[in-house]
C-alpha cells in the first residue's frame, strides 16, 4: 500500500491559521484558540499571534494541561456548522474544543457510499452519527463516556435531528462489537477512532496496541458482502499508517473492494501547508 493524505480544507467555521514552533493557531467560529502541535516543527508564518484562549501543557505525557483564557467566551460555548449539522462547540479539559474538524473530509467520504446502517464505534459528541444520519443512515452510537453522548445528543437537537434513527449507546466500545458478533449483527458502514488508552464505564481498560487487533477483528465480522465500508482512525501514537493498513487488510481481504492507508492532515490558511493530524486505514467496497 502507498499512503495517502486524506486533507481537511477550512469552512468558515474552522481553519488552521497559521501553525510552527510547536503549537497550532485555529479559528472556531467568531474565536481563536493556540493549542499545542508536536509536528509543526517548522517556523510559524507569523510571530505574532492573538487568540481567545491557549491550552498550556502539563508536564506529563497524557494529554494534562489547562486553559488559559485571554478574553471571556460563552460560558455554554457556542454553535458552529459544517454542510447541514450544527453542534456544540467549546474548550474542553482534554484541549480538543468539542470536536475534531480534521475528520470532515472522512465524514464527505463515508457519505458518499450511501450506507443505510452504521456504527460509529467511540464515537465522542457524534457530530460523525449525525453526517451519516443526515445522509440517510440508521446509526449506532457508542461511546463509553455519558458526558460525551449526553453532548451527542444536545448535538442532534442543535441539528434539528433528535428524531433520527440513532442509538445512542453508553457501553464499552470492545464489548458492545463483540456482543454485536454474538447477535449475528451486520451493517453496512463502521468508522471506529480508539483512543490510545481508556476506561469503559464499569473500569474496563483498553490499550490501542493491545487491544486494537481484536476489536478489528469483531469489526470484520460486522461485514459482509454488502457491506460499504470500515474507516479506523489512530490520533497520538507511535505508529505507522503501514501497521494499521496491514493490520485491516488482513481481516478484510477477503471481503474484495480495496484496503488504503495514509494519513489525515489539515491545510494551513496563511501558506497552505498541510499540518498531519492522525494515521488512518480504511477498507471499501469501491
Amino acid at each position: 500500500m502507498t499512503p495517502i493524505t486524506l486533507i481537511g480544507e477550512p469552512w468558515p467555521d474552522y481553519g488552521l491559521l497559521d501553525s510552527g514552533h510547536g503549537r497550532k493557531l485555529e479559528r472556531y467560529g467568531p474565536h481563536r484558540f493556540i493549542r499545542p502541535e508536536p509536528q509543526a516543527l517548522w517556523a510559524p508564518a507569523s510571530p505574532d499571534w492573538q487568540a481567545d484562549a491557549e491550552f498550556i501543557p502539563g508536564s506529563d505525557e497524557d494529554g494534562g494541561g489547562r486553559w488559559q483564557f485571554e478574553t471571556k467566551l460563552p460560558q455554554h460555548g457556542w454553535a458552529s456548522q459544517w454542510e447541514e449539522l450544527t453542534f456544540n462547540t467549546r474548550p474542553t479539559p482534554f484541549r480538543h474544543l468539542g470536536y475534531f474538524p480534521d475528520m470532515a473530509p472522512v465524514w464527505s467520504w463515508m457519505r458518499g457510499h450511501k450506507p443505510d446502517t452504521a456504527m460509529n464505534l467511540f464515537g465522542y459528541t457524534g457530530v460523525g452519527s449525525l453526517a451519516l444520519a443526515a445522509a440517510g443512515a440508521t446509526v449506532t452510537h457508542v461511546d463509553a463516556s455519558k458526558k460525551s453522548v449526553d453532548q451527542a445528543r444536545t448535538n442532534a437537537a442543535l441539528s434539528q435531528m433528535q428524531d433520527a434513527p440513532i442509538r445512542w449507546i453508553v457501553d464499552d466500545a470492545a464489548k458492545f462489537a463483540a456482543r454485536e458478533v454474538r447477535r449475528g449483527k451486520r451493517y453496512d458502514g463502521i468508522i471506529l477512532d480508539p483512543p490510545k488508552f481508556g476506561r469503559g464505564p464499569d473500569g474496563e481498560v483498553w490499550r490501542l496496541e493491545e487491544h486494537l487487533p481484536g476489536l478489528i477483528a469483531d469489526c470484520r465480522k460486522l461485514l459482509d458482502a454488502d457491506s460499504k465500508f470500515l474507516f479506523l482512525t489512530v490520533y497520538a501514537v507511535r505508529m505507522s499508517a503501514l501497521a494499521i493498513g496491514e493490520l485491516v487488510r488482513q481481516h478484510c481481504a477477503d471481503l474484495g473492494g480495496v484496503v488504503e492507508c495514509g494519513e489525515l492532515g489539515v491545510r494551513e490558511e496563511a501558506r497552505g501547508l498541510i499540518l498531519p493530524t492522525a494515521i488512518f486505514a480504511r477498507w471499501s467496497r469501491s
